[in-house]
C-alpha cells in the first residue's frame, strides 16, 4: 500500500507492523523511549505530535490521541481543520488498563494512571502522581510510596 509516496506494509488484521506489540496500532511515529512496553489493542496516536519516556508501561486498551476531528464534524466541515496538540508522558509512568489520554496532555515522571481513567484535553500531571476516574483526578502524590517500594527492593 502506498501512501504519498511511501510504501506501508500491513498485517493481515490492517495494522502497521511496530516493534512493541502486534496486536497495538502506532499512528505516525511518535517519540517512544527506550524499555517501554505496550499492551495489546491499544492505540498510540502521535498525528499531533507525541514522546513517551523511557520504561513507561502502558496497559491493554489503553488510547492516547494527539489529535480531535469534533470541531470539523459537528460544524458541517465548516472549520476545516483537524485540531492537534503534543501529548507527553515522562519516564517511568505506568497507565492502566483502558485508560483514555486526550490532546495536550502532560504527565509527569513516576505517576501512575489508574485502570479506566479519562484524562481530559489539556490537564497537566505532575511527577509522582496518582490519578483516577472519569474525568481524572490527582488522588495523591506517591514520591514516598515509591520509595518504600525501592527500598523493599532491596532489602531482599
Amino acid at each position: 500500500m502506498h501512501k504519498r509516496g511511501i510504501a506501508m506494509t500491513f498485517d493481515e488484521h490492517g495494522i502497521s507492523p511496530n516493534k512493541y506489540n502486534p496486536h497495538a496500532w502506532i499512528i505516525n511515529n511518535p517519540e517512544i523511549g527506550e524499555g517501554t512496553w505496550i499492551g495489546a489493542f491499544t492505540v498510540i496516536d502521535g498525528i499531533g505530535g507525541l514522546r513517551i519516556g523511557r520504561c513507561c508501561n502502558i496497559s491493554c486498551g489503553v488510547h492516547i490521541i494527539t489529535h480531535s476531528t469534533v470541531k470539523r464534524c459537528v460544524t458541517e466541515r465548516e472549520y476545516n481543520e483537524v485540531e492537534k496538540s503534543e501529548t507527553v508522558v515522562e519516564d517511568y509512568v505506568f497507565i492502566g488498563e483502558h485508560s483514555t489520554i486526550l490532546i495536550g496532555v502532560h504527565i509527569g515522571h513516576h505517576s501512575i494512571i489508574a485502570a479506566g481513567t479519562v484524562i481530559t484535553e489539556g490537564t497537566v500531571i505532575p511527577p509522582y502522581s496518582l490519578v483516577a476516574g472519569v474525568p481524572g483526578r490527582i488522588v495523591r502524590n506517591i514520591e514516598s510510596e515509591i520509595e518504600k517500594w525501592k527500598n523493599e527492593k532491596q532489602n531482599l
